[in-house]
């Protein structure tokens, strides 16, 4: 059987109207990949802020045991988890292949064959590979469908929508909405005259807007003194509450992506930056690495480690002086005690340092 027999249709295919069938699987996990690439919350500062700090957090990394995970590679797989879920790699020619869409077949769930299709300048290719010769990391995976990814946009869309709505109707207010223009009472004059002047004040945003006294007396004097009092025209966003929400949507989506929502706070302080940086990394990125590490492992024939947390000095520094100094005064004080290096191993194995420890 040739490489292409994997993906003919058999001639006779029978398909379930269940919501368990074949159809509703296959129905759902491309809604799952197409509604991860759909743009809600891509384009705001927030998302990109994320994106950018697992570029950079990957690209750092220290990669050992082969030569074919670079910082170009490192950084195009972290855009891709973090808009996609997913990111798909051809091995071949001692080099990774970035692939822009694929399809594939598996067999009990984990795939077994791909059809890709790379990105040229001018025009593309497909091609089609075994599994063992793709390189496919996936975060997020369903049970519907755990052979794909889902992105953190696609998990937590309901919030990618507030966000985007509630930035698209800011960029909507200040671009159409008369901010900083006042109306004020004119003396009555001909109608000709009131209309081309209430057509003027169209578009017209930080004027004085002059519009016809509505309070008259009955007899045809004046005016009141209260009717001559301007009114704004500059929309009120404070009682929408609309600096809360978008705060409260931009926390969100920077939980989503694992960064704390203080570190983008303009009050933040040093050690809370630290802290960011270690939890971005210890609880996003590393295990990302880790997912990297093994499939890379098993598909490229060697040992693989990535280390996400060294690089960029996510651990506190002043800890690990304390730490340090604290094991050599045990050291000597186990020392002056007369213990035996069993008796110290012993110790430090029931605080879980001996692997710290080199043992």
């Amino acid at each position: 059987m040739s490489i292409f027999d994997l993906f003919r249709r058999p001639k006779l295919e029978k398909r379930s109207g269940m919501s368990a069938g074949f159809t509703a699987e296959i129905m759902a996990a491309r809604e799952s990949y197409i509604s991860g690439r759909r743009g809600l919350g891509e384009l705001t500062s927030t998302v990109q802020a994320c994106i950018g700090l697992w570029e950079s957090g990957l690209a750092m990394a220290a990669v050992t045991g082969t030569t074919l995970l670079d910082r170009r590679s490192m950084a195009l797989l972290a855009r891709s988890l973090a808009l996609r879920g997913e990111c798909v790699f051809r091995v071949a020619d001692d080099m990774l292949i970035p692939c822009a869409d694929w399809d594939l077949s598996t067999r009990n769930g984990r795939p077994r064959a791909y059809r890709l299709s790379v990105s040229e300048a001018g025009v593309g290719r497909s091609e089609t590979a075994l599994a063992p010769e793709v390189l496919h990391v996936r975060i997020g995976s369903d049970m519907v469908a755990p052979w794909s990814g889902t992105s953190p946009l696609r998990r937590a869309s309901l919030t990618a929508g507030l966000l985007q709505a509630i930035e698209g109707a800011l960029a909507e207010v200040y671009e159409t909405a008369p901010i900083g223009s006042s109306i004020v009472p004119f003396p009555e004059s001909p109608d000709t005259d009131n209309e081309t002047l209430g057509r003027s004040f169209r578009g017209q945003r930080g004027r004085v807007l002059l519009r016809e006294s509505v309070n008259v007396t009955a007899a045809g004097g004046p005016a009141p003194a209260t009717d001559w009092r301007p009114a704004s025209l500059t929309p009120d966003l404070a009682s929408a509450m609309t600096a809360e929400s978008l705060e409260a949507a931009r926390s969100g989506i920077l939980s989503v992506f694992g960064v704390l929502p203080g570190l983008l706070s303009p009050a933040t302080t040093g050690p809370l930056v630290r802290e960011a940086q270690r939890h971005l990394a210890t609880w996003v990125l590393q295990p990302i690495a880790e997912l990297l590490a093994e499939e890379a492992s098993a598909k490229l024939g060697t040992a693989v480690a990535i280390d996400t947390l060294t690089p960029v000095q996510a651990f506190d520094a002043g800890g690990s002086a304390r730490a340090v100094a604290g094991i050599i005064e045990a050291l000597a004080a186990a020392k002056a005690g007369g213990l035996s290096p069993a008796e110290v191993q012993a110790a430090f194995a029931a605080a879980d340092w001996s692997e710290a420890l080199g043992k």
